[in-house]
C-alpha cells in the first residue's frame, strides 16, 4: 500500500524514479534479464518495503536495579477486566527483552524520549549517572532526546555525559578507568544557547542501515525551566515542541530524509493505569489527554511517530496528524519496567514510512519481566559499581515497620510525603536552623517507597542510606524563608489553579498544617481557605512565617510563583540529609517507624 502523502512532499512517481530513488539510497536494484519468465524476474526485482523495527522506553532514571515497591511494578489488565501487579524493571532484564526482540528483525533501531539519567537511586546518582550511561551503552541504545532530569547538574554535567570525561569536582571513580561518554547521540533540537542561539547538543540524528534511512528529532518540555532549578537550566532557552520539531523536520526533508520519528519528552494522561489499556476505544485517541494531544495534532505530518515521556505513563495511541492521517503515540512508563515495539514500514522506493488511511504503524508496550533471564554483561556492570558504592549504600540508618508509600502512592496526600515534610520542619525548626513553622514538599522530589522488605542482605524492615538515596536524590538544599499568611494561602491555591489548574500539583505538608480540598469546585476555589490551620489556629493573612522547604520550591518550581515571594532566606542542610537524621531520631530496630494515618488534607470529592 503507498504511503500517505505528506505536506510539501514531492508527488511519487512510478517506474525509473522509484528505481533510481532506490539507488540513491544505495539499494541495488536487480533487474530481470530480457526474456526472463515473471518468476525469475519477481525473484530479482527488489523488495519495496521492508519492516523496521523500533524499540523505544523513556524515563529510565537511572533505575539500574529493579525498582523497589510498587515503582517496580506495572498494572496489567486481565481478560476479564480485573487487574494484577506484575513485577518489572531492572537493567539487566531490559537488556535482555530488547536483545530477545531484535532477534529475527535485521532492520532495528533503538530510542528513547529523555530522563535517562536524573533522579536516580543510589547506584548511579551517587557516580553522578555515570553506571547508566554505561549500561545504555551496552544494552544498545542508538539514540534519545534530552529530557528535564538531564539538566539537573547543568549544562556542563550533560555535556560530560555526552563526551566523556572525570567528574570536574568528584574526579574519576574507579583507579585506572576514565568515563568515556555516551555511545548514542543526545538530541536537544528545542534547548538553545540564549547568547548564540543555537542548540546546545545535536538537535536530530539519522539512523542509516542497508540503504534505510530514519531521522530522529528529539526535544524535551518547554516548560523545562518550571520544574529544575535555576541553577540547571542557566543561560538556556527552551523553545516550543512543535514548532522546533516542524523546523528541523522539514530541514530533513530537504536532505532527503523522508522518514521521520520525533522523540518528545513531554507525554499524556491514558484514561487506564493499566499498561495494556486500549488507549485507541472508542475511537482513535480517545482514551488519552494531556499535553502530548495538542503536540501531536499539531506536529508535522512529514514525522511518521511520536516516542514520548515525562508523564510516567504507558500507552500506544493513535492521534490523528494535522492532515488526518492516524500517527502513532507512544510511551513505556518509567524506570526500565516497559519497552514498546512499533513496527514502520519503509518504502524504498519514496523513503517513506507507509501510513495507511486506516492507522498509523503498529505498536505495543511490552513487560519487561523478571522472570526471564539476566543479561550477563550487564550483570556484571552492577557488580562492579555495586562494590564501589557497598561501603555507603548498605549503611541503616532506619526501621519501618510496614511499607511506606511515596511515588507509588496515588493519594494527594502520601504518606511518605508527610514524614519527609515533618523531616524537614524538624531540622529547620531550631532558631540558629532557620526557625521553621511549617514545611512543603514537592511530590515530584519524592523518587520512590520506602518497601518494608529487604533489598538486599539488610533484612526486612531495614532502611539502608542507599534506600533513603533512591527516595530523595537529588541533594536538594533546604531553604527557610518568611512568608506573610496570604502568600501561604496563595501557594495551596496554587496547587489547583494558574499553571496546576488542569494537573493539580498538591504539595505535601508538616505536622500541624491541616485544611480541606474541596475537588467539587474548581480552580483556586477547590482550597477552603477558612480550614487552613497551623496548630490548630486560623492563617492570620497579615502574620509571617517561617516557612521551610528544598530550593526548587523556593524558586517558584512547579508553577509556584508565591514562593519565590519569600524574604530573610537561610540556606540549611541538604533535604537527603534532614531525611536520613529523622529516619536515625524517630525509629530503631525494636521501635521502627509506622507509615503516618496521612489525614492532614481533607478531601472532598
Amino acid at each position: 500500500m503507498a504511503a500517505i502523502p505528506h505536506r510539501g512532499r514531492p508527488v511519487r512517481r512510478l517506474a525509473a524514479a522509484a528505481a533510481a530513488l532506490a539507488t540513491a539510497a544505495g539499494v541495488l536494484s536487480a533487474a530481470a534479464p530480457a526474456g526472463a519468465d515473471s518468476a525469475t524476474a519477481a525473484r530479482h526485482r527488489p523488495q519495496h518495503t521492508v519492516d523496521v523495527q523500533l524499540l523505544s522506553f523513556n524515563d529510565l532514571h537511572g533505575n539500574l536495579e529493579p525498582p523497589q515497591g510498587s515503582s517496580g511494578a506495572v498494572t496489567e489488565r486481565q481478560p476479564d477486566g480485573t487487574t494484577k501487579a506484575v513485577p518489572a524493571g531492572g537493567v539487566e532484564y531490559l537488556a535482555n527483552s530488547l536483545r530477545t526482540a531484535r532477534e529475527g528483525h535485521p532492520y532495528s533501531v533503538t530510542a528513547a524520549a529523555g530522563d535517562m539519567i536524573g533522579a536516580s537511586p543510589m547506584l548511579s546518582g551517587l557516580f553522578h549517572d555515570e553506571p547508566t550511561i554505561e549500561a545504555m551503552n551496552r544494552l544498545g541504545l542508538d539514540v534519545t532526546s534530552v529530557g528535564n532530569h538531564e539538566f539537573d547538574e547543568g549544562r556542563a554535567e550533560l555535556t560530560r555525559m555526552q563526551r566523556g570525561g572525570c567528574h570536574p569536582k568528584d574526579g574519576c571513580f574507579e583507579k585506572g578507568r576514565t568515563f568515556k561518554g555516551a555511545d548514542f547521540p543526545y538530541l536537544a533540537a528545542n534547548v538553545t544557547d540564549e547568547k548564540t542561539g543555537r542548540p546546545i547538543l545535536k538537535p536530530y540524528t539519522v539512523w542509516k542501515h542497508k540503504g534505510v534511512k530514519i531521522g530522529f528529532i528529539g526535544v524535551t518540555l518547554e516548560g523545562t525551566p518550571d520544574v529544575v532549578t535555576a541553577e540547571g537550566v542557566k543561560g538556556l532557552r527552551f523553545h516550543d515542541e512543535v514548532e522546533t520539531i516542524n523546523k528541523y523536520a522539514k530541514e530533513l526533508n530537504r536532505q532527503g530524509v523522508k522518514s521521520i520519528v520525533a522523540l518528545i519528552h513531554e507525554g499524556g494522561l491514558p484514561a487506564s493505569t493499566s499498561y495494556n489499556y486500549d488507549c485507541d476505544s472508542p475511537g482513535p485517541g480517545d482514551g488519552i489527554s494531556g499535553p502530548i494531544v495538542d503536540i501531536a495534532k499539531h506536529v508535522t505530518p512529514r514525522v511518521d511517530a511520536l516516542v514520548t515521556g515525562h508523564t510516567h505513563q504507558a500507552y500506544a495511541c493513535t492521534i490523528p496528524d494535522p492532515s488526518g492521517a492516524p500517527r502513532t503515540v507512544t510511551s513505556a512508563a518509567s524506570f526500565g519496567r516497559l519497552y514498546t515495539e512499533t513496527t514502520l514500514t519503509y518504502d524504498r522506493r519514496g523513503g517513506d514510512i507507509v501510513r495507511t488511511s486506516v492507522r498509523g504503524p503498529k505498536a505495543a508496550n511490552h513487560v519487561v519481566d523478571r522472570t526471564q533471564p539476566k543479561a550477563p554483561d550487564l550483570t556484571s556492570l552492577l557488580d562492579r559499581w555495586n562494590k564501589v558504592a557497598a561501603p555507603v549504600a548498605n549503611k541503616p540508618v532506619g526501621y519501618i515497620s510496614a511499607d511506606i508509600d511515596g511515588r507509588g502512592s496515588a493519594a494527594y496526600e502520601k504518606p511518605l510525603g508527610d514524614v519527609i515534610a515533618d523531616a524537614q520542619l524538624e531540622g529547620l525548626a531550631p532558631d540558629g536552623k532557620g526557625g521553621a513553622q511549617l514545611a512543603f514538599m514537592n511530590t515530584g522530589g519524592i523518587r520512590s517507597d520506602l518497601a518494608h522488605k529487604a533489598s538486599g542482605g539488610e533484612g526486612d524492615g531495614v532502611v539502608t542510606y542507599g534506600e533513603a538515596f533512591t527516595v530523595q536524590p537529588f541533594t536538594n538544599m533546604m531553604t527557610t524563608v518568611d512568608l506573610t499568611g496570604a502568600q501561604v494561602v496563595a501557594a495551596l491555591q496554587q496547587q489547583v489553579s494558574g499553571a496546576n489548574a488542569a494537573q493539580p500539583r498538591i504539595l505535601q505538608v508538616s505536622k500541624g498544617l491541616t485544611y480541606t480540598l474541596d475537588l467539587t469546585k474548581s480552580g483556586a476555589d477547590r482550597v477552603v481557605t477558612s480550614s487552613i490551620k497551623l496548630n490548630g489556629a486560623a492563617i492570620d493573612p497579615a502574620k509571617t512565617y517561617r516557612v521551610a522547604m528544598n530550593e526548587f520550591l523556593t524558586g517558584g518550581g512547579d508553577g509556584f510563583p508565591a514562593f519565590k515571594e519569600g524574604r530573610n532566606k537561610l540556606v540549611g542542610a541538604s533535604d537527603l540529609d534532614l531525611f536520613v537524621a529523622y529516619l536515625k531520631a524517630h525509629s530503631t530496630p525494636s521501635a521502627p517507624l509506622a507509615p503516618p494515618p496521612a489525614d492532614r488534607i481533607t478531601i472532598i470529592k
